[in-house]
């Protein structure tokens, strides 16, 4: 029988966030491709565009017109997927056919006045306006008594289904905790309970330990591709010291995070040169009046990019109907964005 090696031999690797397995197949890695190709579409931007709904003083498909903001600005989304309004119960109630109504509140958060720039292209100081808006976007929002969980999220890029280049994330507030957030709290408070320790604080210790997929540390944070990743350069964000939630930040570490913001999509922009795209959101303790001591802050990012700016891969066929799979292992991808430049690729000859 021959001994097994993580970095050529198929193996599943445990998530313990969502409870779940992920097939890693290294030895698919080398294959070649034949697949789909296509234009990345990050055309330089100008840094304002008279025909962009999100830039300063221009109007929006609804009719509003933006203020002549500088730096972050936020507002609620003209075209929202929940709405705030209580409606009453459905009569169909069957088991078969539950459904409930579901309050909540869309915001747009732009990151910046300048239409041409993007999280990496930004200054820290910069990067912690928005780390501040977040925040203060959680607190709002979280108060109020019909929202129960704070969604802040990014899609980045038009293959991640961002309809407009203007720098930009979004919040969705809403009544309910969502599936895969329910799922993260259950296990992070199945390990408090059975450790009396934080899942995730005790994790970045042993990844610390091996470092080989810790992109970026500093005081207050560790960015690293999960062990159990299945995105191609998927990584994680990991406050060190166990905060269950963006507004228990103090001032160093709101600095800090957004020091590891921008050095980690600085390193993703750089794999390929291109304005690299991604779907990244922060998990954090619901707002739901209950204490919730098994939280720690984290955040995800999912890039789909595979072999270049053109090749992507997203969740398909087996993925979708058994698990999730990867062919470029944790290790490989955590190898490649350690040794990219700190310099973003187009600063290069500046």
């Amino acid at each position: 029988m021959n001994t097994f090696n993580p970095k050529k031999n198929p193996h599943r690797r445990y998530n313990p966030l969502l409870d779940e397995w992920v097939l890693v197949s290294p030895q698919r890695s080398d294959r070649p491709w034949q697949g789909q190709t296509e234009d990345s579409g990050h055309d330089q931007q100008p840094s304002y565009d008279p025909g962009c709904y999100l830039c300063p003083g221009n109007l929006r498909i609804s009719g509003e017109k933006n203020p002549d903001y500088k730096g972050v600005y936020t507002f609620d989304n003209d075209f929202g997927s929940l709405m705030k309004e209580e409606v009453g119960q459905p009569d169909q109630t069957a088991d078969f056919f539950a459904m409930k109504p579901e309050r909540g509140i869309n915001r747009v958060i732009c990151f910046s006045d300048d239409h041409s720039l993007t999280l990496p292209e930004m200054e820290v100081s910069d990067i912690r306006n928005v780390v501040e808006l977040w925040q203060q976007q959680y607190r709002e929002l979280g108060a109020m008594d019909f929202i129960n969980h704070v969604q802040i999220f990014e899609n980045k890029g038009r293959i991640m289904g961002c309809s407009n280049p203007h720098p930009h994330g979004q919040i969705w507030a809403q009544s309910s905790i969502p599936t895969l957030v329910q799922r993260t709290q259950n296990n992070l408070k199945k390990y408090l309970d059975i450790h009396g320790k934080s899942l995730l604080e005790d994790y970045i210790e042993q990844e610390l330990k091996t470092g080989e997929r810790v992109i970026l540390t500093n005081e207050h944070f560790v960015a690293l591709v999960p062990f159990w990743a299945s995105w191609p350069y998927e990584t994680m964000v990991v406050s060190r010291r166990k905060i269950s939630d963006i507004s228990q930040f103090s001032e160093p570490e709101k600095t800090a995070l957004a020091e590891i913001l921008k050095g980690l999509t600085v390193k993703y922009d750089n794999i390929f040169q291109t304005s690299f795209p991604y779907s990244a959101g922060i998990h954090q303790a619901p707002t739901d009046g209950k204490d919730h001591p098994e939280w720690h802050f984290h955040m995800h990012f999912y890039p789909p990019l595979l072999r270049s700016a053109e090749i992507k891969k997203f969740m398909v066929g087996y993925e979708m109907l058994a698990e999730p799979q990867r062919d470029l292992t944790p290790e490989q991808s955590a190898a490649v964005l350690k040794s990219l430049p700190a310099i973003h690729y187009k600063d290069k000859d500046r």
